[in-house]
């Protein structure tokens, strides 16, 4: 089934995700997308939320039956080429434009069911005023008007549509080509190592002060860059 199809729209909610997960446990199938034009409640990772002012935002969630294991690598390069040539990929879920945050993904689900819901955000028109002090520093836009938004959606589920069925490795050395860690000094929550890619299960690499490599997974760490 394409992407997109049913379509629930709704011009304000909680969060997309929440109501995707919820047709998802009554059984909705593949494909079934859930969009917004304003949401109240949404959610990032480690407990953020997600703000987005009416109409600034593209906002949606889909209900993907028996997902592929690299669903956040596979969505980061579809958004990222949303964006554009110069989108970088700040794993596990963030996708930059000029150093700054214009994208977000989450992924929530219950895999031994066979079922995720996939959550993109991307600021299309918002202006960094309306957003929270706090999140001025860090936060991108794409700087577009609210009427950019359907045509953006019609193309992310293109993408979305092609990455999916593109081998692993094809999913893999995009990723890399916009890998906005490779290099960098970064620490978590017990270490420090510097970026140096990431495996083919999608996690993280990191070379350490002695030369050894380790692999971090998404949910064990939050990253800061160093200095």
């Amino acid at each position: 089934m394409t992407l997109g199809t049913p379509r629930i729209h709704r011009r304000s909610t909680g969060s997309t995700s929440v109501d995707a997960r919820a047709l998802a446990l009554a059984g909705a199938p593949h494909g079934t997308l859930v969009t917004a034009l304003q949401q109240h409640d949404g959610r990032g990772r480690q407990g953020r939320r997600w703000h987005a002012p009416p109409s600034g935002a593209l906002l949606c969630s889909l209900v993907l039956r028996d997902p592929p294991p690299l669903l956040a690598i596979l969505a980061g390069v579809a958004v990222a080429e949303l964006v554009g040539p110069e989108a970088m990929l700040k794993w596990p879920n963030d996708v930059l434009a000029n150093g700054r945050k214009v994208g977000g993904i989450l992924i929530e689900g219950r895999p031994q069911e066979g079922w995720a819901v996939l959550g993109i955000g991307v600021n299309v028109a918002l202006r960094l005023d309306e957003l929270p002090a706090e999140l001025r520093d860090s936060a991108g836009t794409l700087g577009l008007d609210a009427d950019a938004i359907e045509p953006l959606l019609a193309r992310l589920l293109e993408l979305l549509e092609h990455w999916l069925a593109r081998p692993p490795a094809d999913v893999l050395a995009a990723w890399r080509e916009r890998d906005a860690l490779l290099g960098l000094e970064l620490r978590w929550g017990e270490g420090s190592g510097t970026g140096a890619g990431i495996d083919p299960q999608g996690r993280l690499l990191v070379t350490l002060a002695d030369g050894s490599e380790r692999a971090l997974d998404a949910g064990e760490v939050h990253l800061a860059e160093t200095g």
